[in-house]
């Protein structure tokens, strides 16, 4: 299995950069890539600005809505790239066109290299469960591709949130709940343990190997305290370092 699942948050040059590279590596091998573009509305505009995005990293990008058969064209592909946007609508389109299944096969059984960003990561997991996004529309359910057999949660950042109420204003706290405590309560009902992608970082996944790269990432397991890790460390399937 080879995977690159990143939270985003790549709007400095730098960060930019860094994925560009990861991207060229995860798709090494591949001709032609398959763009799932169903966390956003406008499949079209989103598919139009990743291939001007990619184009010069050595692939061809297609958006799997061109095709009148999404299965033939995933079977057809030499790599599968799911955007970000909102996870709700990606899971809902991804069942009601029974695509979990195809894809999971294609990435575990088949070893078609599969990169997943924000909306992207999640779905890689055994469930949508840990998203950050809104509820706008009912999913058959929160089961996604079970790439990796732990939960992502993407965007995450530690302790509260300071924001300023104007340009020229104090900068306050906001009190509402932390990342922390959100996947807490995701604890409160599951054991699967998490990982917390920093804006930025990636899991670069080879096999049941999965080396962060990029910036930090906590991972939060069930009645234990949260631990934080730097880039370049590389963890196991449960988490745990290698």
């Amino acid at each position: 299995m080879k995977a690159l699942l990143g939270s985003g948050g790549i709007r400095t040059e730098e960060r930019r950069i860094l994925y560009q590279n990861l991207m060229t590596e995860n798709f090494d091998d591949c001709k032609r890539v398959i763009f799932v573009p169903f966390a956003s509305n406008d499949y079209d505009g989103y598919t139009t600005r990743m291939q001007e995005f990619t184009e010069d990293l050595g692939y061809e990008l297609i958006g799997l809505h061109e095709f009148e058969d999404p299965l033939s064209a995933i079977e057809a592909m030499d790599g599968i790239y799911v955007g970000g946007g909102n996870t709700w609508l990606l899971v809902k389109e991804l069942h009601e066109q029974s695509l979990i299944e195809p894809i999971r096969e294609a990435v575990l059984e088949r070893d078609v290299p599969y990169a997943g960003i924000s909306a992207g990561a999640n779905v890689a997991c055994p469930s949508m469960q840990t998203t950050n996004d809104m509820a706008i529309t009912m999913v058959p359910s929160f089961d996604t591709f079970g790439i990796v057999p732990f939960q992502i949660n993407p965007h995450y950042h530690p302790g509260g949130i300071w924001y300023r109420e104007d340009e020229e204003g104090a900068i306050v706290q906001h009190f509402g709940e932390t990342r922390e405590r959100r996947i807490n309560e995701f604890h409160q009902m599951n054991d699967t343990p998490v990982i917390g992608l920093y804006e930025g970082s990636f899991l670069r996944c080879t096999d049941n190997n999965y080396e962060l790269v990029g910036n930090k990432a906590a991972v939060i397991r069930k009645g234990e305290e949260t631990i934080t890790y730097d880039p370049g460390i590389i963890l196991r399937n449960d988490l745990t370092t290698a």
